[in-house]
């Protein structure tokens, strides 16, 4: 099977669990393109920077056009996340390839759990603390430099959660973080970006978009508790595979 025909169907794949979900999808990216495409754990993490990027940029004007982006207050969380992502991009290269597998099945692992723990979100808001959302936008950006993924499944919760946000401006907000974030860290991946195949990662990207708008109509067609269900499972069997590859 080619290189071409599979970046197409797992950016597919991954677009369509993004628009589905508002979230999370782009998790899986890591693991396709270790796995499928054989790329090295620097390799796969840069290029999942890549698009990240892409898919949240695209996104965000979707949800920025329906007027669900606080954008001030999404730059101040993203501007705690910055500095950190900055770090782990710089770091993720000297870290060894089983270092860099076992902490992202560590973290897909995380978020498969959480998003199969009972929805309690409302759109109730609460106070700002500026201390604990300094601290979460800071996380999130270490995490999203060293492992290459967005981070929806930890973003919007902190938004939520940490900045008092409502459910649709958290998800919309979160784009805005993640690109933020993503950009960041590629600043401190150029030297790895340019040994990348291209032409591999470009329809990766590019079906990972169109598939993100397939997955928003999809989202309005199926129950989103039994996508998110569906999906965890299939990321907590992602996580164990790679757990056991990386300890055998």
């Amino acid at each position: 099977m080619s290189a071409l025909f599979l970046a197409l169907a797992a950016g597919a794949v991954i677009g369509l669990a993004l628009g589905a979900l508002g979230g999370g999808g782009s998790v899986l990216a890591v693991p396709a393109l270790i796995y499928l495409l054989g790329f090295t754990p620097v390799a796969a993490t840069t290029a999942s920077l890549v698009i990240v990027t892409l898919t949240s940029a695209t996104a965000l004007t979707a949800h920025a056009r329906e007027g669900h982006v606080r954008w001030r207050t999404g730059l101040l969380f993203a501007a705690a996340g910055i500095g950190p992502a900055l770090l782990g991009g710089a770091l993720a290269g000297h870290l060894p390839a089983a270092v860099l597998t076992v902490a992202f099945a560590a973290v897909a692992a995380a978020a498969a759990i959480r998003m199969l723990r009972p929805h309690t979100a409302t759109d109730d808001v609460v106070a700002v603390r500026p201390g604990p959302a300094a601290t979460a936008g800071a996380g999130l950006g270490a995490v999203t430099g060293i492992l290459g993924v967005g981070g929806g499944f930890l973003a919007v919760p902190a938004l939520v959660d940490v900045l008092g946000m409502r459910m649709r401006e958290a998800v919309g907000t979160s784009l805005l973080v993640i690109t933020v974030n993503a950009l960041a860290a590629l600043t401190m991946r150029a030297g790895t970006a340019d040994g990348l195949d291209w032409t591999v990662v470009g329809p990766f990207a590019g079906a990972a978009v169109l598939g993100a708008w397939d997955g928003k109509r999809l989202s309005a067609k199926l129950s989103g508790r039994t996508l998110q269900r569906v999906f965890a499972l299939a990321l907590l069997a992602v996580a164990g595979f790679m757990l056991v590859d990386a300890i055998t």
